[in-house]
């Protein structure tokens, strides 16, 4: 049986039925912005009082984070594979947005391994303080932030997180031009608030607003 073939204006509307289905599907509760967001504020503004304090090294609060977060994945892997296998409902925007979740914490672990690499190496190759190379690894993974949090506002149309991400991305680079530590974990702290923390509680009191909507409707 052959195939019809779609026009100019049935291909369009196909497209926007397709988008309008997407957003649909995907009504996002902002918990987890709001989760992450609030651990790398926390990480960012402890670090900054750990380095008057000195109750630990540097780098205490960002090791703490790491392992929550490989604990966290770890967890996401087995409730997806194992607990709620059969249970999971696939769709087109969910794969979507699992793949570049996937991507996005790639790019962040091999960004902190290319700085860990290139601070200790260069460092002892040109005599540059390790530091140099951290505070602009940092500036870097805002800019990855920012990145992703663009890519989620504009899939789903959430003016929030664009505007977001391009405030995040402001600080990113003011991150890129500080050699103190202490100003670039601030900076970072600003980035997640803009980006993560602001637009995830907006999102997630969209997300009740709608569900009281429909019980509502579910009632009449």
């Amino acid at each position: 049986m052959e195939e019809k073939q779609l026009n100019e204006r049935e291909s369009l509307q196909l497209i926007q039925q397709m988008i309008s289905m997407a957003k649909k599907e995907q009504k996002d509760d902002g918990r987890g912005w709001i989760l992450w967001g609030w651990l790398l504020f926390l990480a960012s503004l402890l670090t900054v009082l750990n380095l008057q304090v000195r109750w630990f090294n540097t780098f205490f609060f960002w090791n703490l984070f790491g392992f929550v977060t490989l604990l966290a994945f770890l967890y996401e892997l087995v409730v997806r594979y194992f607990v709620k296998k059969a249970a999971r409902v696939r769709t087109y925007t969910r794969d979507l947005f699992s793949r570049l979740n996937g991507g996005f914490f790639i790019c962040i672990i091999f960004t902190i391994v290319a700085i860990n690499i290139g601070a200790r190496v260069l460092s002892r190759r040109y005599g540059v303080p390790d530091m140099t190379f951290v505070n602009l690894g940092f500036a870097l993974l805002i800019n990855l932030y920012a990145f992703w949090i663009l890519i989620y506002g504009t899939a789903l149309d959430f003016r929030p997180s664009v505007i977001g991400a391009y405030v995040a991305w402001a600080f990113g680079i003011a991150a890129l031009f500080s050699q103190d530590f202490a100003q670039v974990m601030i900076l970072q702290a600003l980035a997640v608030l803009a980006g993560y923390i602001i637009p995830g509680h907006l999102a997630n009191r969209e997300f009740r607003r709608l569900k009281r909507e429909e019980k509502a409707v579910a009632r009449v």
